[in-house]
């Protein structure tokens, strides 16, 4: 049976803020919903059955506008099974492969905010966070059930050309739910983000240390840097590329003892809705264990097939093209967008194939409130592992 969810701090200098906070009523309150239905099928070697799900997840909410400075929000979340021959990590269904959409009935977001400094945001509560492209830090936006916060944030942007954000995590709402012995983790986390915009460029580091105290082998140092830009005018395509490199070393109360780097880059050129990308990602591993970054959007890199969920402990080395067309204008609806992506793994550490992967995806905005996609996965192992894959998605989605 599914425990209310719990909301703490240690902190009770700021529980004493949320209490003594008096604000007005609602000045322009937004209702919130977001629903999506999705079929997903898993044909995965190892497995005599393919995993079949249709999941409804719907979330409902309000967000009070500006109240002086001040803004709350509140948002449940429900993930229904309707065809459920599939392992959700919960639901005992083992001899299936996993889609990791439990059933749940939750509060995803309560928060509180304030804006009333000048260039300065201070958010309280469960919340959404998404640090840049959700590398390290995201909410799993693509699971049913979305990966949220218990955290403290502030936001500054009142130096020229500068932004600073500071959060502290106190614990992630996982999307396992709360039936997962692994649903959510304790966190002793702090996070420092800094970005710099140039003429020639964004320069941008980071500081996360994190020290899970429900998996002490996942505390860890991250400190990085990166390089972003791109360059355009006269009418010729617009090239824009990325670098990046982190350097990760154990920390808190982690047993083990590692020394560990990522790099990855990319370019790419896009004119008239027609786009392509080369890019390379990097997770070095020691034998023992790879470059980790367990609170990440983690099915938005090396794959949808979400092999790579957890690095390999020699590593993996991605290169990867992709290719995109937006079509204008769409042969219905209010757009249409195509993208293919291939990707070739290899162990960083030591070389040896990884396999490859295909995914394809297309996206219709049927209307401003309801889209609808179709995506796939088709992932080819080596021989002795991992196991071959292909994943099928249909999701409709209506929100506002």
């Amino acid at each position: 049976m599914t425990q209310p969810t719990k909301i703490r701090f240690r902190t009770s200098a700021a529980l004493a803020l949320v209490t003594g906070i008096s604000a007005p009523a609602f000045a322009d309150p937004e209702f919130l919903i977001d629903a999506r239905l999705r079929y997903e099928s898993v044909d995965q070697d190892g497995f005599a059955d393919t995993a079949q799900a249709l999941t409804l997840r719907t979330r409902l909410g309000i967000d009070s506008g500006d109240m002086n400075g001040f803004r709350f929000l509140i948002e449940g979340e429900n993930i229904l099974h309707l065809v459920d021959d599939f392992n959700s990590t919960t639901n005992g269904q083992t001899g299936f492969p996993v889609v990791a959409d439990p059933e749940e009935t939750e509060l995803n977001r309560l928060q509180i905010s304030y804006s009333g400094w000048d260039d300065t945001t201070f958010t309280l509560g469960r919340q959404r966070v998404i640090l840049g492209d959700a590398r390290y830090v995201g909410n799993v936006g693509f699971r049913q059930n979305e990966q949220t916060f218990d955290a403290v944030r502030f936001s500054f942007s009142g130096i020229e050309e500068l932004a600073l954000d500071y959060l502290y995590l106190d614990r992630v709402n996982r999307i396992f739910g709360d039936d997962h012995p692994a649903g959510e983790w304790d966190l002793d986390g702090h996070v420092l983000t800094a970005a710099f915009d140039t003429p020639l460029g964004q320069l941008s580091g980071f500081a996360y240390l994190i020290d899970n105290q429900d998996v002490a082998a996942l505390s860890s140092a991250t400190y990085g840097v990166r390089w972003q830009g791109e360059i355009t005018g006269g009418g010729a395509p617009v090239f824009a590329y990325f670098a990046e490199y982190a350097h990760q070393t154990d920390h808190a109360d982690n047993p083990g003892r590692f020394d560990l780097g990522l790099f990855r880059a990319q370019a790419s050129l896009s004119q008239n809705g027609v786009s392509g990308a080369l890019g390379i990602e990097v997770l070095e591993g020691d034998g023992n264990r790879g470059f980790a970054t367990p609170l990440a959007t983690l099915h938005a890199f090396q794959g949808w097939a979400d092999v790579f969920l957890v690095t390999p402990a020699n590593g993996v080395r991605d290169i990867y093209v992709r290719g995109s067309w937006t079509v204008a204008p769409p042969p219905f609806g209010q757009g249409l967008s195509l993208a293919a992506i291939y990707h070739d793994f290899e162990a960083e550490n030591g070389g040896g194939s990884l396999g490859s992967e295909l995914d394809l995806v297309a996206t219709s905005r049927i209307s401003e409130h309801v889209s609808l996609q179709l995506k796939a996965a088709f992932y080819d192992g080596p021989n002795g592992g991992p196991a071959d894959r292909n994943k099928l998605w249909i999701a409709l989605t209506f929100s506002r």
